[in-house]
């Protein structure tokens, strides 16, 4: 009897951090079970944008192309952002947080590489969504496409 109160209790514990890691507000098993079903597919396709970005940045010639690759696109809930270069951009970091800030984006999630690339993949909302209003992907990619340009001119520049 202890032994079967304890698997409950393990396997409760279990889909509590289940609940946690995938955000999901579901209460019952098979609810949050879904929620993970989702998020994991939500994170096959992510990985698959990644790729593919990967890929084209690849393709391309950093001689014709000497700006980052910009692409943005909407999720259920928020925003997907993806800045990639192959070659380092210092100070871009910078510019694109600035970009942000104007957007009054909330960046949940991001990981940023500036070594010998330059590589940003962040997911994120408006800072304000409790009035239903969702930020634009084209106006986040024009503004970082903007933010990109003012790096640009400004690189030359030194920065710590």
């Amino acid at each position: 009897m202890v032994s079967r109160e304890h698997k409950k209790a393990a396997l409760h514990e279990k889909l509590q951090l289940l609940r946690s890691i995938t955000n999901s507000h579901a209460l019952n098993k098979t609810s949050i079970i879904v929620d993970a079903s989702k998020y994991i597919a939500e994170l096959k396709q992510k990985v698959e944008r990644l790729n593919q970005d990967m890929e084209n940045a690849q393709t391309s010639n950093v001689h014709h192309n000497p700006l980052p690759i910009v692409t943005v696109e909407n999720l259920e809930k928020g925003i997907f952002i993806n800045v990639f270069s192959k070659k380092s951009c210092q100070g871009l970091l910078v510019f694109i947080l600035e970009a942000f800030e104007e957007l009054g984006l909330n960046v949940l999630e991001a990981r940023v590489s500036c070594t010998e690339t330059f590589s940003l993949q962040a997911t994120g909302g408006k800072l304000c969504e409790e009035n239903g209003e969702s930020i634009d992907a084209q106006v986040v990619e024009q503004a970082l496409l903007k933010a990109i340009r003012n790096w640009s001119g400004n690189a030359d520049q030194d920065y710590p």
